[in-house]
């Protein structure tokens, strides 16, 4: 089977879509015997050297061509066909967003992790707010398969777009294989509360922020919150209030961190934090998990689907509730272990071997579906 793969998420500063589409590429290309090719165009950005010393079986074509550009004629004009790119004949032009990828001959698949974009179009970037909530629909129709990464984001394509469950594949991300961190009291690891994920208000920052005051206002000895994610210009409220009393001195705000430090703030973390208003999956808690840290997530989008029975699940919005189950995760040891416990076994469900087999299938029924 030959696939071209739109590899341009991928290329810097990865957050979740990126993340997902290197390993999903990685376990794709030393599993099965498949012909990849990973398409990549942009004015400055450049495949990573360590990424591709990871996939020595893929074959790269790089154009230097701006993506705002590329993404205006492919999204609008739907042209140039990316075998005239690269030249070269598929049998999958892969798609890791919810817009088709230009082909003259292959089945068209798709990933859409989420239809965020559809109800809050204002927290999306000026590109995905003019072209994606006016495509998608046609696009998702127009598609040979669709990948989502859970069964949420499966129930809301087929409720917002109607598509057919037929038509779409579940492909769960994988964790990490990280070896999870045992003893968790006294041996100085214990050294912050976590948050991992892009600054914006889908995350919820706000919330969190409020939750944590209200937690240093109950506990003043707390440990310190840590976020660790790129920050947006809607982010510079929150960044400055973490420089005034109650938060100043007890939270920090790391920016984008890469790969080995993601890995260490997990691995040194007493708990991880993600309220979010949404999540198509929540790749940071099968991270958290696989490390062995206790969880708090929201009641919202994948993110109960995700954590099964591992941690505590509360309302986004209430206060108190979030700033009350940091608390008791943080307070009570035995429940911290618990929860530990159980996160170690959830995470070890989902792995990026299964997330390609499923991809693969998904690839092989939209050859069957365009044959047809």
């Amino acid at each position: 089977m030959r696939i071209v793969v739109d590899y341009r998420p991928a290329l810097r500063s990865r957050t979740g879509a990126g993340q997902y589409l290197f390993h999903l590429v990685r376990a794709l290309a030393t599993g099965a015997e498949l012909d990849i090719t990973l398409f990549s165009s942009s004015w400055k950005d450049r495949p990573l050297a360590e990424d591709l010393a990871q996939l020595p079986a893929v074959h790269v074509v790089d154009r230097h061509i701006p993506v705002t550009a590329l993404n205006l004629l492919w999204h609008r004009l739907e042209w140039p066909p990316v075998e005239l790119l690269s030249r070269g004949g598929f049998d999958i032009a892969y798609s890791p967003h919810p817009l088709l990828l230009p082909s003259s001959r292959a089945a068209q698949v798709v990933t859409i992790h989420d239809l965020d974009f559809l109800a809050h179009p204002e927290r999306a970037t000026a590109e995905i707010r003019r072209d994606y909530p006016g495509l998608v629909r046609a696009h998702a129709h127009r598609a040979a398969h669709i990948i989502v990464p859970s069964h949420y984001t499966a129930r809301q394509v087929a409720s917002e777009l109607d598509v057919s469950p037929a038509r779409m594949t579940v492909c769960y991300p994988g964790a990490p294989d990280w070896c999870p961190v045992g003893d968790r009291g006294g041996d100085g690891r214990r050294r912050h509360v976590l948050f991992v994920g892009t600054l914006e208000a889908r995350k919820n920052v706000e919330g969190l922020l409020d939750a944590y005051a209200e937690l240093v206002r109950r506990c003043p000895d707390v440990l310190p919150l840590v976020l660790a994610g790129r920050a947006q210009p809607e982010s510079a409220r929150w960044l400055e209030a973490i420089t005034r009393p109650p938060l100043a001195g007890r939270v920090r705000h790391l920016g984008y961190v890469s790969d080995q430090q993601r890995r260490e703030l997990f691995e040194s973390a007493a708990l991880f934090v993600l309220p979010s208003y949404h999540e198509g999956f929540g790749m940071p808690v099968v991270e958290a998990m696989a490390a062995g840290v206790p969880v708090v997530v929201s009641n919202r989008g994948a993110l109960p689907e995700v954590a099964g029975d591992a941690g505590i699940v509360v309302d986004p919005d209430d206060r108190d509730a979030l700033a009350g189950a940091m608390e008791r995760m943080l307070m009570d040891d035995s429940l911290a272990a618990a929860s530990a416990a159980k996160g170690v076994l959830r995470a070890r469900q989902f792995t990026w071997p299964q997330t390609a087999a499923a991809a693969l299938g998904a690839f092989e029924r939209a050859i069957e579906a365009q044959q047809a």
